[in-house]
């Protein structure tokens, strides 16, 4: 009820749990030793033993959880209150520390129904708020927030105190460690005005004509405005102006306007008495002040060498330092009164002597000009508060979009990846093909390179072995001359010629040009001449023979060695 609301305790909490779950009534009901019993008096388990104190198949449960309404055995004031774990569909709650002291409350409103939840879980929904506080009782709404905290309004008063008992539990989300599936919740009082409202306390009476013509004098009585407003104002916010009563109200809300008036009067006044208070303290101040020299003056004449021989040390002393503490005293007053009259000088410098009627007047605007910028900023407020609420559901649709887009093109650059990772293995294909085949050419490169240098050498043995012959010819008689001179070759240089160029043509067996051969020749004597060689080889026809190979512009003259030939036919 209304009147006892404000004193509710856990110890004062009816028993009453809702009949939706019979299970949980009668886990608690066994634990506490007796025989479940539904609400019509039948037994819930007919299997009960009341022997046992326990059924099979059914954990036990605190007795002090919340939602059950068991009123808790009397506590030791010396020893802490148990409470233990608590399991729900979609979390857990682990109790708090029992050695703590409990957590700290605000002063509890008339008729409260409404908790703040702090400390929720980043990842914690409605429905889990639900699961968790729907123990309590009856939940009426649930206002989330999306700073981690709630306000929860139940159908009840002692509801409240169920709710409150779980401040302090930490809430774990599922079987999930991380930091935004867990919290430590903090439970308390809220002030909602739907509560006030319904509490109605006594000196908020319910419209009438009498109680509005009530009103309208007590709003005329400044002993009695303040209690009179408030009256008014519930029953403006109630609802209670309609077409029949609105000449009341306005009546009374031009009252309260006329009370304006008297409002600034009495300011008017007080600070007229505040500007006599200042002056008064301002000569009292300067009374001290003035005594506060003459003490110091004594101070500093009995300090001097006449007066100060004739006091013991001990006395000395205490003369220095009674006089710096008076020197203190009266500078930090001295301080004082020079501030007061700055300030005196700052504001009849800054302000203007106005008429006392005008200020009156621009008072009473400006109070009013105030109210009317408090109802706009208000109204723009909730404007704002809407845009941004449709501001952050753009922006959801829009990161999801973005997500998805993201995800595509991250395909398309895989797929880009992909084939340029093959071009590229495709292409390392043919370079190592390539290579290979190069690699087989300069080893066939090498191989005729091998060929030639042999050839060379044994060019070479034939021209010394020419040598040889030559050097024995020289060594013979006349008939040898004789035999020469009547031959084709004249002389000995002409048979060594005959001798290389044979060499020559017969490692070439397709034949040679004459320059091929000349060229030869020059690099063993650079005195041949091409005509030499060629005169000489066409008297020599058994022994050297001349073919045209190709056709039109690539016909070339070669010549051919025929030594084996004409030697059968001589």
């Amino acid at each position: 009820s209304a009147d006892g609301g404000g004193n509710l305790s856990l110890d004062s909490i009816p028993m009453g749990l809702p009949m939706s779950d019979p299970s949980a009534w009668a886990t608690a009901m066994n634990n506490l030793g007796m025989a479940p019993m539904g609400m019509t008096g039948q037994p819930l388990l007919p299997d009960f033993d009341p022997a046992l104190g326990m059924m099979t198949g059914i954990p036990p449960i605190n007795p002090m959880m919340p939602g059950l309404g068991i009123v808790p055995p009397p506590i030791p004031p010396d020893m802490p209150a148990v409470k233990e774990i608590i399991h729900c569909k979609s979390c857990t709650l682990f109790p708090p520390n029992p050695h703590l002291p409990p957590p700290a409350t605000r002063e509890r409103p008339p008729g409260c129904k409404t908790v703040f939840v702090g400390g929720l879980p980043e990842n914690g929904t409605e429905q889990i708020i639900m699961e968790v506080f729907e123990q309590c009782g009856e939940v009426i709404a649930i206002r989330k927030s999306k700073k981690n905290f709630c306000h929860i309004r139940f159908a009840e008063e002692f509801m409240v105190d169920k709710a409150l008992y779980l401040s302090g539990y930490r809430i774990r989300l599922g079987s999930s460690t991380d930091k935004k599936d867990t919290g430590r919740l903090h439970v308390d009082f809220a002030q909602a005005r739907d509560d006030l409202y319904e509490w109605d306390p006594w000196h908020v009476v319910h419209y009438s004509n009498h109680e509005c013509s009530v009103v309208a004098e007590k709003l005329k009585d400044d002993t009695k405005f303040l209690e009179a407003i408030q009256t008014l104002l519930t029953w403006i916010e109630r609802g209670e102006v309609n077409r029949r009563t609105a000449n009341n109200f306005y009546s009374m809300i031009q009252s309260a306007n006329s009370h304006i008036r008297r409002l600034v009067n009495e300011k008017a006044a007080h600070e007229k008495e505040m500007e006599e208070a200042k002056e008064k303290f301002k000569l009292a101040l300067s009374g001290i002040l003035v005594q506060f020299e003459q003490i110091v003056a004594v101070y500093h004449s009995a300090s001097k060498q006449k007066a100060w021989d004739h006091f013991t040390k001990a006395q000395r002393k205490n003369i220095s330092v009674w006089c710096k503490q008076a020197e203190e005293i009266r500078n930090i007053h001295n301080d004082e009164l020079m501030g007061i009259r700055r300030e005196e000088e700052m504001e009849m410098s800054d302000e203007e002597i106005e008429d006392p009627s005008e200020m009156k007047e621009t008072e009473e605007s400006a109070l009013v000009s105030q109210v009317e910028a408090l109802k706009e900023e208000n109204d723009s407020l909730r404007w704002q508060l809407d845009a941004y609420r449709n501001e952050v559901e753009l922006l959801k649709q829009e990161q999801g979009k973005a997500s998805r887009d993201e995800d595509t093109t991250k395909e398309q650059q895989m797929k880009l990846l992909q084939q340029a990772l093959q071009g590229m293995q495709k292409h390392l294909l043919k370079v190592q093909e390539e290579y290979k085949k190069r690699e087989a050419e300069l080893e066939k490169v090498k191989e005729d390179k091998l060929k030639i240098e042999t050839l060379l050498e044994n060019l070479k043995e034939q021209e010394s072995s020419v040598a040889r012959v030559c050097a024995c010819s020289q060594e013979k008689d006349c008939p040898v001359e004789k035999t020469l001179s009547n031959s084709p070759v004249k002389s000995e240089r002409e048979v060594l010629l005959v001798g290389i160029i044979s060499t020559f043509l017969h490692v070439h067996p397709f034949g040679a040009s004459i320059e091929y051969i000349c060229s030869y020749l020059q690099r063993l004597d650079s005195k041949i001449c091409t005509a030499e060689v060629e005169v000489l080889m066409t008297r020599l026809q058994n022994t050297f023979r001349q073919e045209l190979s190709g056709v039109g512009a690539s016909l070339e003259k070669r010549w051919k060695f025929c030594g084996f030939d004409g030697l059968k036919m001589t």
